[in-house]
């Protein structure tokens, strides 16, 4: 990952994942302890049964996480994944909308929540984590020294 440059908002540093824009993932907002993602399907995205793949679904839930559990700390840390529990409910097809909040936080560690739901407001999968805060990459990060 690219490391955020000093004096430039972490709050763009979503928009410089690579695999965030291999995805084709969206913030839609990531403020006070939530965050909502979009993403749009695609072909490639998919699974054999023709919906959006478990492992993009996964990724939508952990980044949605992530993301609001940042913002609680105002974009002052980064938050890496400790645990992820999930459930996948229905296939997801159509855009799908991640949606995250913080349910208790320290200095060091938050738990969070998010669903999946699909364009008709079907639940597609919700998860539970836990994620440890640890300081923004600095300009001499190497790839693969932070997520």
């Amino acid at each position: 990952m690219k490391a955020v440059a000093p004096g430039s908002d972490p709050r763009n540093v979503f928009a410089s994942v690579p695999f965030m824009r291999l995805l084709g993932m969206q913030r839609a907002f990531s403020e006070g302890g939530r965050a909502r993602l979009v993403l749009q399907e695609r072909p490639e995205l998919g699974n054999v049964i023709g919906a959006v793949h478990g492992g993009v679904v996964l990724t939508l839930l952990d980044v949605a996480m992530a993301s609001a559990a940042v913002s609680q700390r105002d974009f002052t840390h980064t938050a890496v994944t400790l645990n992820l529990d999930t459930s996948f409910l229905e296939p997801g097809r159509g855009p799908l909308t991640a949606d995250g909040e913080v349910l208790d936080h320290d200095e060091q560690l938050a738990l969070c929540r998010a669903t999946v739901t699909d364009a008709h407001g079907r639940l597609v999968a919700r998860g539970l984590g836990s994620f440890r805060y640890l300081p923004l990459p600095s300009q001499n990060t190497t790839p693969g020294d932070a997520r």
